[in-house]
This record gives C-alpha cells, sequence and structure tokens, in this order.
C-alpha cells in the first residue's frame, strides 16, 4: 500500500493544499494529512479548528483522512506505517527549505519525500498571507476551502 503523510500545520489550510492532496490522491492509496503542532509557532486557529477544517474539506476523499500529532513527522510515519511524505511547492526558497528536511528525514528513516508543485493559480497562497487577509478584514475565503469559515 502506497500510504503518504501530508504533514504541516494547515493554519488554516489553503486551496494550495487542497490543490496538492486532490492531485496527490492519484498517486497513493491513503494520504493522511497531519496536522502538527510546533512549540515556537503561535497559531490564529487552535489544534482542533484547523482539524475540523481539513476533516471537512476532505470528507469526500475516500482515501484521505485527517489526523493530528506531535514530535517528528518521521516518528509518525513509522507509527503509520507510511513510506512517503508529501509535500507542496510553491517557489524555489520552498525547494531549498524541503530539500534539507527532505535530507534529515531520509537520514532518520528509510522514507522518501514526494513533491508537487502547486498550481500555478494557487502558488502565491500561504497560511500566513491568509491569515494577514483574515487579521485586516480582507475577503479570505478567495484562498481557502469552504471549509474555512470563521
Amino acid at each position: 500500500m502506497r500510504k503518504a503523510i501530508f504533514p504541516g500545520s494547515f493554519d488554516p489550510i489553503t486551496l494550495g493544499h487542497f490543490d496538492i492532496v486532490e492531485r496527490a490522491v492519484l498517486l497513493f492509496d491513503e494520504i493522511i494529512i497531519a496536522i502538527g503542532t510546533n512549540a515556537n509557532k503561535k497559531y490564529m486557529f487552535s489544534l482542533e479548528v484547523r482539524k475540523a477544517f481539513a476533516v471537512e474539506a476532505f470528507k469526500d476523499f475516500k482515501n484521505v483522512r485527517v489526523i493530528t500529532y506531535d514530535g517528528l513527522t518521521v516518528d509518525l510515519c513509522k507509527r503509520q506505517q507510511a513510506k512517503y511524505i508529501l509535500r507542496g511547492l510553491r517557489n524555489p526558497a520552498d525547494f531549498e527549505f524541503e530539500k534539507a528536511i527532505a535530507h534529515t528525514n531520509r537520514k532518520l528513516m528509510e522514507i522518501e519525500t514526494v513533491f508537487l508543485l502547486t498550481s500555478s493559480g494557487k502558488s502565491y497562497i500561504s497560511s500566513s498571507i491568509v491569515r494577514d487577509v483574515i487579521r485586516n478584514g480582507g475577503d479570505y475565503t478567495l484562498f481557502v476551502p469552504t471549509s474555512v469559515r470563521i
């Protein structure tokens, strides 16, 4: 079984994230959206709310499930018996950052990271931009699945 973990903070989940999963469901038998916590980050949405947004966004996808986790992604991969980590790339800076993480993960365990380029019409969307739009009263609904409503 080709099982992939798609880790992230998803604060909130965006159309860019949705795009990656929507295309990756054809590549994997199961995709686990793994919403993690990072002690160095201050989140706009609670872990429970972020999970609810993702569960609702992917409710019609039979081979996608959403979980939360703490700790290293590779440890989660071991627990879930996943052989792949799925990551989206928006730009060259994302690639350089993600490449370093992929090499580190590969050193920690035998795992492959699969990168998908975000569709061009969504490559500018990031959770941090969405949070800024929300904070300033802009129309954030242009950048997120319909499940994200505040």
